[in-house]
């Protein structure tokens, strides 16, 4: 079912449609509120210390986990997924879809914060990737310390940690997983204001209501934001030989997709 096939919407008037919308605005408004809370309670959640020295990979080589901070007091890291040897195609849609939403950092930075992806493989084969996307990000490898900084966690799964530096100290303040990263997403949320929403199997819409992409963040085989790269004729080679992306799909939609989208 698409969009152009989908069942008429029901019809009413002006009158009508302002009072449903602000009986559903309450019920906004109550959702704003409850996220506020959880919130003032993550601001007061204990905090547990970590190695400041722990060593990421950074464009200069090893680099201790306390300088990639840049000098702020905090720091945001995106554990990115990583299928290692696999080609550009087939690198996780989710973890592309959300960093791509992040051209721009100035607004964190005036809160002392960083942020910054700590990719879960390696960096020769995954600058290439952030290169290829045109990220402009800081990129780190932390494939060889993942036990250490995802201690207790699924390594190979995308995860936001966030952290505070005191002094020569760090310690980690929060972190999610699977959908909870979607707080660096905002296409999602927008999707989610219109009429047929994220068009995705799981979601509870009236009957005949498009629902025909399994995720979102993949079309024609490639990560979404992966085509305009291809187009312009930037090359996707992860493996140094810096031969041109293929003009048509590499591999089939959802393959080396992450479940953890859903």
């Amino acid at each position: 079912m698409t969009i152009e096939n989908a069942p008429e919407p029901t019809i009413t008037d002006r009158a009508t449609f302002e009072s449903n919308l602000a009986q559903l605005r309450t019920r906004e408004k109550a959702h704003t509120r409850a996220g506020d809370a959880i919130a003032a309670a993550r601001r007061r959640l204990p905090v547990v210390e970590v190695d400041p020295s722990t060593t990421l990979i950074g464009r200069d080589g090893p680099v201790p986990l306390i300088d990639t901070f840049e000098g702020r007091h905090q720091l945001i890291a995106y554990y990115f997924m990583w299928y290692p040897g696999r080609p550009a195609a087939e690198q996780c849609e989710g973890c592309t879809w959300n960093n791509t939403q992040l051209d721009e950092l100035s607004y964190v930075h005036s809160r002392d914060v960083t942020y910054a992806v700590f990719c879960q493989g390696p960096y020769d084969e995954s600058i290439r990737y952030h290169d290829f996307m045109d990220w402009t990000m800081p990129w780190y490898s932390a494939q060889h310390s993942l036990d250490t900084l995802l201690v207790g966690r699924q390594i190979g799964m995308m995860h936001v940690v966030c952290y505070l530096r005191h002094g020569d100290r760090v310690f980690e303040t929060y972190w999610t997983t699977r959908r909870g990263v979607e707080t660096v997403d905002i296409n999602y949320r927008l999707m989610d204001l219109t009429l047929y929403g994220r068009q995705e199997p799981w979601e509870d819409s009236p009957e005949g209501w498009p629902q025909s992409h399994e995720q979102n963040t993949r079309i024609n085989g490639r990560p979404t934001a992966q085509w305009s790269r291809i187009n312009a004729g930037r090359s996707d080679d992860l493996t140094g030989g810096g031969s041109p992306g293929p003009a048509e799909p590499s591999a089939s939609p959802g393959s080396g997709g992450c479940d953890a989208c859903q």
